[in-house]
């Protein structure tokens, strides 16, 4: 691949996830858990984690926090890594993307839960299974737009000349009910924001 802007070759196409999107996750979570100065940032090294992390790090010296990374790689090690992170206080968890942080999607919410540290994750299934917040791009868009270049491709366009385009819809998520149960108080402005609320 050339470039995202002209693949070239017989490529392009949509990007799922863009880096400096995370440095948003921590603004988020700061927004509902002000008191948070320690973020626990579990990643899969292998996947998308250390793009992420970097992004993360780049933003945390001007919100006064600091970042730890906390391996992802099976359910011992996110049990054992989540447990050491809550001894000291004012944590918070941030999730990366990936398919090992889906898998462990409940015992995720639920360790969080259980250790009292506001977590904000990738994607809005983690909400549903009792996450606090999730921010990410909608996963639904880059498949109505993925419609429109199989239009201009069959229309005589050439791929290579089509740019692999980054996420451009991105929803908010919050579980009210989680914030209550961690005792929370959910900024009015955050739920103005929030394409969902769950209650």
């Amino acid at each position: 691949m050339e470039s995202l802007a002209r693949p070239g070759g017989h490529t392009t196409g949509f990007t799922q996830f863009e880096f400096g999107m995370s440095g948003k996750w921590l603004e988020l979570l700061k927004e509902i858990a002000p008191r948070v100065t320690r973020i626990g940032v579990l990643r899969d090294v292998t996947i998308s984690g250390t793009g992420e992390f970097a992004a993360i790090q780049a933003v945390a010296p001007s919100l006064g926090v600091e970042v730890s990374p906390l391996g992802l790689h099976d359910a011992g090690e996110i049990e054992r890594g989540i447990a050491n992170f809550a001894r000291a206080p004012n944590g918070g968890l941030i999730i990366a993307t990936g398919s090992p942080a889906v898998g462990h999607r409940e015992l995720i919410a639920k360790l969080g839960i259980q250790h009292r540290l506001p977590a904000i994750y990738p994607y809005r299934l983690f909400i549903t299974v009792g996450g606090l917040i999730a921010y990410g791009p909608d996963r639904v868009d880059p498949f109505r737009r993925a419609a429109a270049y199989v239009d201009r491709i069959l229309k005589g366009e050439k791929a290579a000349e089509l740019p692999v385009q980054a996420p451009t819809k991105f929803e908010l998520v919050v579980n009210l009910k989680t914030a209550k149960a961690m005792s929370l108080t959910v900024p009015p402005s955050l739920i103005t924001r929030a394409d969902e609320v769950i209650e």
